[in-house]
């Protein structure tokens, strides 16, 4: 059992059950829950970019094109997820 706290999580990945937590710490946690059980549990200020990734915004350092940089990972922002982001994006920005 490990306890992390939201603001703590930068990137989820998703391993088929599995996820793999990386935390602003530099490390990674591997839970068995599948990405979409785990999306409905999180705080809005998780969103799915990708069919495998749940970025967490608020962590968010640069987000350019179709990539955006959480922690020290660079995570794809698959097309159909990208209006989404910038929007949400925006509203969250002066």
């Amino acid at each position: 059992m490990l306890k992390l706290f939201f603001n703590e999580i930068n990137v989820i990945k998703g391993l088929g059950n599995y996820v793999e937590i990386h935390t602003t710490a530099h490390k990674k946690h591997i839970s068995y829950k599948s990405l979409k059980d785990l999306i409905e549990s999180l705080p809005q200020e998780f969103m799915r970019v990708h069919n495998s990734y749940i970025v967490n915004l608020n962590n968010i350092k640069s987000f350019e094109d179709n990539q955006l940089i959480s922690g020290d990972l660079k995570v794809t922002v698959a097309k159909s997820y990208r209006d989404c982001l910038t929007n949400t994006l925006n509203k969250m920005m002066l």
